[in-house]
């Protein structure tokens, strides 16, 4: 696919840039499908005030969302059924369903 040089308006400061060929072969790369809505300074301000988080950078449903406002996962102790080392989970253990520590999860998991 070839790409051309496009003029978009910022949507916060209202100035035209430029999204260049290569951007949009490097957006195109990573799986985007949607074009920048923000020049480069407006994305950065962006990302400061909003703790550098993902979707701001190109329109999307969640712009009216608070990045990095989410409250601290609650974790709850287990016993790791593989190993018996005590860990915390970020789910209420049931009986009946086991539970790892991490590093036991993560060997089971790469066996997949």
């Amino acid at each position: 696919m070839s790409f051309t040089d496009i003029t978009i308006t910022c949507r916060d400061c209202g100035q035209p840039f430029v999204w260049t060929a290569s951007e949009q072969e490097f957006y195109q790369s990573r799986g985007f499908e949607n074009q920048p809505v923000r020049c480069r300074d407006c994305r950065n301000s962006r990302k400061s005030r909003t703790g550098g988080g993902g979707g701001g950078n190109y329109a999307s449903t969640s712009d009216s969302q608070s990045f990095g406002s989410r409250p601290p996962r609650q974790m709850f102790p287990a016993t790791c059924d593989e190993c018996g080392k005590e860990t915390q989970v970020p789910f209420q253990p049931t009986s009946g369903k086991p539970v790892y520590c991490s590093e036991c999860f993560e060997r089971r998991r790469s066996y997949r």
